[in-house]
C-alpha cells in the first residue's frame, strides 16, 4: 500500500466524522489518564482501603444503572448537544473537586455524580451522533470515531502511567486536574458542533408529549440491548479471563500480557473501519453479529487448548486466541452501531440509549465472576460452556430484532422510520434525517 493510500484510508469519512472523533479522543484522553492512576488516587490521596474502593464504585454503577433511562430521556427533552456540553462540563467540575476529597463519604458522592452524569453523556453523544450523521454514513463514522477513542485511552494511559512513574503526591493530586481541563476543553468543542435536528425545537415543542409507547414497552429492543450485552462479555474474557487463565492454568510468562493487550489496541485503533465495511442495515448486522461469534467461539477453544501444549506453542495459540477475541470485539461493535441506527424510535433516541445501557448492562454484569468460575474451576468444559452462552445469543439475536422493528413499524409514522434508516425503506431510496415534528428534512451536518 503507498503512502498516500495509507494516508487515505486513515482519513474520516467527512470533516464532521472528524470533529466527532475529536470528541471521542479528548473524552478518552483525560479518563485514560485518571484511570490509570485511579487506583494509587484512590488509595494514597484519599485514604481510602481497597474494601473502601470495591463498595463506593459499586454503588455509583448501581447509581448510573438507575438514572440511565432518566437521563435519556433529559436528552430528548432538551436536545442532545446541549446534554452532551452539559455532562462534560460538568464531568469538568466534579474532577477538579477530587484532589479536595479526605474520606468515604466524599468518595461516594463524587463517584455518584460521575456515574450519572456519565450516563447522561453516554445518551447524549449517541442521541446526537444518530441525529447529525447522514444515514449512509453512520456506521462508517462510528468506526472511525472507536478508533479515535481507542488512541484516545492509549495516550491517556500512558499520560497516567507517566504521573505515576514520578511517585509524586503532588503530580498524583495533578492528575484529575488534568482530566478536568481535557473535559472542559471537550465541553467547549462540543458547543462549536452543528446543531443536530432534535436541538431545533423550540421550547413548546419540547414539552410536547412524543406519541406513542417508549423504549421499556419495547421488548424486542429490551431483549436485544440484553442478548448484545451477552456479546460484549467478550471484554471479560479479553481482560480478565484470558490473563488469570495464562498466569495460573498454562507456561506462558506473565510478560505475554502486555503484548495481549497490546495487540488488541493495535487492531482496535487500525482496524475497526475494515471490520464495519458493508455492514448497513439488519441483515448486514447479523450476519456480522455471526461472523463475531464464530471468532469467539474459536477463541475460546483455541484457549482451552494452551493448557496442554508447552513453551512456544502456547504463546503463539495464547496470541492466536486474543486476536480471534479482538476481531469478534470489532465485528460485535459495527453490528451494535448498526441496531442504535435502525431499531431505535428517532424521535425518542435519547430514551433508547438510556434503556440499552440498562439492559446491556444487565447483560454482562455477572460475566467477570461466572465465566472466571467456569475457565478456572471447570477447565475445557467450563471455556466449553462459555462458547455456549455465545452461540444461544446469536440464535435469539435474530428473532429479538425483528420483534423490534415490528414494534417500530406498529408505532413508528412510516416516513419518519424511512428517513432514519440507512437503506432508505423498502424502495431503497436514500434517506434523509426526521426532523422533530416527523417530517422529512435532507440530512444535516454532513460535514463535506
Amino acid at each position: 500500500m503507498t503512502f498516500s493510500a495509507l494516508l487515505g484510508h486513515a482519513r474520516p469519512p467527512s470533516r464532521l466524522a472528524g470533529r466527532l472523533s475529536l470528541q471521542s479522543l479528548l473524552f478518552a484522553l483525560g479518563d485514560g489518564a485518571f484511570m490509570t492512576g485511579s487506583a494509587v488516587f484512590f488509595t494514597k490521596i484519599v485514604g481510602l482501603s481497597p474494601a473502601q474502593v470495591g463498595i463506593g464504585l459499586t454503588i455509583a454503577g448501581v447509581a448510573a444503572f438507575l438514572a440511565a433511562v432518566p437521563m435519556g430521556k433529559l436528552v430528548d427533552r432538551f436536545g442532545p448537544k446541549r446534554m452532551w456540553a452539559v455532562s462534560a462540563a460538568a464531568l469538568a467540575c466534579v474532577f477538579a473537586v477530587w484532589p479536595f476529597v479526605t474520606d468515604f463519604t466524599g468518595f461516594v458522592v463524587l463517584a455518584v455524580c460521575i456515574e450519572v452524569i456519565g450516563a447522561l453523556g453516554f445518551s447524549a453523544q449517541g442521541a446526537y451522533t444518530l441525529d447529525v450523521l447522514p444515514p449512509d454514513e453512520r456506521v462508517r463514522s462510528r468506526a472511525y470515531m472507536y478508533s479515535a477513542l481507542n488512541l484516545g485511552f492509549t495516550l491517556g494511559a500512558a499520560i497516567g502511567g507517566v504521573a505515576l512513574a514520578f511517585r509524586s503526591t503532588d503530580v498524583l493530586h495533578a492528575l484529575p486536574w488534568f482530566t478536568a481541563a481535557v473535559s472542559l476543553v471537550n465541553a467547549v468543542a462540543v458547543t462549536r458542533l452543528p446543531r443536530a435536528p432534535h436541538d431545533l425545537r423550540t421550547p413548546t415543542e419540547r414539552k410536547t408529549r412524543i406519541p406513542g409507547p417508549g423504549p421499556l414497552r419495547n421488548p424486542g429492543w429490551l431483549f436485544t440491548g440484553f442478548l448484545t450485552g451477552v456479546f460484549w462479555t467478550n471484554q471479560a474474557v479479553l481482560n480478565v479471563v484470558i490473563p488469570l487463565w495464562l498466569v495460573q492454568q498454562t507456561d506462558a510468562p506473565p510478560v505475554l500480557l502486555a503484548f495481549l493487550f497490546g495487540t488488541n489496541t493495535v487492531m482496535c485503533i487500525v482496524l475497526p473501519m475494515a471490520a464495519a465495511r458493508g455492514v448497513k442495515n439488519i441483515p448486514t448486522a447479523l450476519k456480522a453479529i455471526r461472523l463475531s461469534s464464530t471468532l469467539f467461539v474459536v477463541s475460546c477453544l483455541i484457549t482451552l487448548a494452551t493448557h496442554e501444549t508447552i513453551g512456544w506453542a502456547t504463546i503463539a495459540l495464547v496470541w492466536l486466541g486474543h486476536i480471534a477475541l479482538t476481531g469478534a470485539e470489532l465485528y460485535m461493535s459495527a453490528a451494535t452501531w448498526t441496531f442504535e441506527a435502525e431499531l431505535m424510535d428517532p424521535r425518542r433516541r435519547g430514551a433508547y440509549q438510556g434503556a440499552a445501557e440498562l439492559t446491556i448492562t444487565l447483560g454482562k454484569v455477572g460475566a467477570p465472576a461466572a465465566y472466571t468460575f467456569l475457565a478456572l474451576s471447570w477447565g475445557a468444559a467450563g471455556w466449553l460452556v462459555i462458547a455456549g452462552v455465545i452461540v444461544v445469543a446469536t440464535v435469539f439475536i435474530h428473532p429479538a430484532t425483528r420483534m423490534a422493528r415490528r414494534f417500530l413499524e406498529r408505532h413508528v409514522p412510516a416516513d419518519v422510520l424511512a428517513a432514519a434508516s440507512a437503506s432508505g425503506g423498502d424502495d431503497g431510496e436514500p434517506a434523509a434525517t426526521p426532523s422533530p415534528k416527523g417530517d422529512v428534512v435532507v440530512a444535516a451536518g454532513d460535514g463535506r
